[in-house]
């Protein structure tokens, strides 16, 4: 193994081991960190220690001022549309609570992208989600598997580059990093929801027919039911804003 390679794998540990602690309330906000403390912690050089605590202050989790050291922030300063900080809050204590705040961002995005998707998709884009849909039909017996996550990341990956606008497009590392929380932490039944499987068809077919308000519509209903799936999983109330219509 190169010596590269060794950097990468201990500034990788360091990162996600920090990153986790500091997120989920081991090491509180307004503690002062020592560099040869975190150093002497993890058997590291402090050229890891210094590039680890690069990323953590480029992610709002530490500030470093001169004369005053390293300083752990609150969560108001984190950066939490990034895809890291949501793995290391949803590998908290509060990770229910985060994936239904996740619901409620994912329910104003991916219905707009659907909508849009509709009048912007290409014909390749289309066949994308019609073969994700499938994909997740042939696994549903095992909703809870690396598979399963795989078909269902594709669909939503495409969904959103298939609204033609690149800010949703940018958002897809969040709504997948969501998706995988679902399975990393069993809040995925072993199989899945028949219903949640037609609904993605539904979107894919209205994409592709250009039925704007249908896709839209179904896609607001996914997000909806992924919401009260979780809720029920973890006792947590969702949002009145994502309680599935009962009519």
């Amino acid at each position: 193994m190169s010596e590269t390679s060794d950097f990468r794998q201990l500034h990788d540990s360091v990162l996600d081991e920090l990153g986790r602690d500091i997120v989920s309330g081991a090491i509180p906000s307004g503690t002062r960190i020592s560099a040869d403390d975190v150093a002497v912690r993890f058997t590291v050089s402090r050229t890891v220690v210094r590039e680890v605590v690069r990323v953590l202050e480029s992610l709002g989790l530490l500030t470093v001022r001169r004369r005053v050291g390293i300083t752990v922030l609150g969560s108001e300063n984190w950066n939490s549309l990034d895809p890291v900080v949501i793995r290391w809050q949803l590998a908290g204590p509060a990770r229910a609570e985060q994936l239904l705040l996740l619901s409620e961002l994912r329910s104003g995005i991916e219905p707009l992208a659907a909508k849009l998707a509709a009048h912007r998709a290409t014909p390749e884009q289309c066949g994308a989600l019609t073969a994700a849909v499938i994909g997740m039909s042939s696994t549903s017996r095992a909703a809870d598997s690396e598979a399963y996550l795989e078909h269902d990341s594709n669909f939503h990956r495409t969904l959103l580059a298939a609204s033609g606008n690149p800010m949703l497009r940018s958002m897809s590392d969040i709504v997948v990093e969501v998706l995988a929380g679902r399975t990393r932490h069993a809040l995925m039944s072993r199989q899945a929801d028949p219903e949640a499987i037609r609904l993605h068809g539904v979107v894919a077919s209205s994409i592709q027919s250009g039925d704007a308000d249908a896709a839209q519509r179904a896609m607001l209903a996914i997000v909806t039911k992924s919401a009260a799936s979780m809720s029920a999983a973890s006792g947590v109330t969702p949002s009145p804003g994502l309680v599935p219509d009962q009519q």
